[in-house]
């Protein structure tokens, strides 16, 4: 979005909204919004990233307080005045939705995706594995195969935890799942509706429990998952497969397996977003003559003209040579580094040449004083 609304009209709040209403509206904003709701809809996805930023900021009172008197330029994740959520993107935001909604229970992710509001069998939970992957691997994409140790449905009882005819209608709560608690106060009476204990909010009890899962309707199995990962990944996202997770007891719904992405060091590379860096040692004969060197790259060596009189610091880019762009067209670049390397053992002879070279004038190196510093920053373009 080109501009940033207003954090209290993002989430539809008024500015003296408590913290149970700002949960409670991110909440809505994030079912309605969410990527897994929406997939391919980037309009979704940016309004999904902008509810996040707002509650992120909202839902913490000194942020809040920042926000409430100089506005977005003050709302920083680090708390200091500044752009604070520049660069904030989906993986983020996702994370921030996982961290604060990603636990599973009654007031969690299954509020989002369905979870046990009423009568009937319970979610199954959802399950977390990492995957590693090498920087080749991420630069193309590439299928994993993971094992995943879950509760599967039991093939017996296909799920119901009972033998045939074995449940009836739970008589605490009459079916419903549900059993109502009134409680009483200084202020009244407050009634709370519940899962039942008895049932455990299925409705039924099971009278002639199956033998092979004991009644549980599930049994521990392990099981090789498929995993398909886009090019252009990066550490902490994650891949969620739905219905991949635990499954539900008593014929619940399965949960979701999510899939966070663990990037692997690389003997050459660093990372930076799509872009990728290499340190480049070069000599220091070919710094002072110049001429064509190799550069390393993910796809092969690429070779770049090295001007006469490169010093330490400099930068060559390579266009495209970086990794893919997640979500777009494209790839970023590669960027070498050079370093002028000083060789720490030397023959006689190299050590004569290296002699002979620093009584000429062109071996001599400058005065120190405000003017050298001056040329190297301008040759740097500082």
């Amino acid at each position: 979005m080109s501009a940033r609304r207003d954090y209290y009209e993002v989430l539809g709040i008024e500015k003296g909204a408590t913290e149970e209403e700002i949960k409670r509206a991110y909440r809505k904003l994030a079912m309605q919004h969410h990527p897994d709701r929406n997939p391919g809809d980037a309009s979704a996805e940016a309004k999904f990233k902008e509810a996040t930023e707002a509650y992120e900021v909202l839902k913490d009172g000194e942020r809040r307080a920042r926000y409430d008197r100089f506005g977005h330029e003050a709302a920083g994740p680090s708390g200091a005045p500044g752009p604070g959520f520049d660069g904030f993107d989906l993986s983020d935001a996702l994370r921030a939705f996982m961290r604060d909604f990603g636990g599973g229970g009654a007031a969690g992710f299954e509020d989002f995706f369905g979870g046990a509001a009423g009568p009937g069998p319970r979610r199954g939970q959802d399950l977390r594995v990492r995957l590693k992957l090498s920087l080749e691997e991420i630069a193309t994409g590439v299928k994993k195969k993971i094992q995943v140790k879950r509760q599967v449905k039991c093939e017996t009882c296909l799920g119901s935890g009972a033998q045939k005819g074995g449940k009836k209608t739970c008589s605490q709560c009459g079916g419903r799942g549900q059993v109502r608690q009134v409680q009483s106060s200084f202020f009244g009476q407050f009634v709370n509706i519940a899962a039942c204990p008895r049932c455990r909010g299925t409705g039924e009890i099971i009278e002639n429990p199956c033998l092979k899962c004991r009644g549980e309707g599930r049994l521990a199995d392990s099981s090789t998952v498929v995993v398909d990962v886009p090019a252009g990944v990066a550490q902490d996202n994650y891949i969620p497969l739905r219905g991949l997770g635990d499954a539900g007891p008593n014929g619940g719904p399965a949960g979701d397996l999510q899939v966070l992405i663990e990037e692997k060091p690389h003997d050459v590379f660093s990372r930076d977003g799509s872009d990728l860096w290499v340190e480049m040692p070069i000599s220091m004969p070919r710094a002072a003559l110049g001429g064509e060197i190799e550069i390393p790259t993910l796809e092969g060596v690429v070779k770049k003209s090295l001007p006469a009189g490169t010093q330490t610091g400099r930068e060559l880019r390579i266009s495209g040579a970086g990794l893919p762009h997640l979500r777009g067209r494209g790839k970023g670049d590669l960027i070498a580094r050079l370093r002028v390397w000083t060789p720490t053992r030397l023959s006689a002879k190299e050590k004569q040449l290296l002699e002979e070279l620093g009584t000429l004038e062109a071996g001599k190196t400058p005065k120190p004083g405000k003017g050298f510093f001056e040329k190297v920053r301008d040759a740097f373009g500082g």
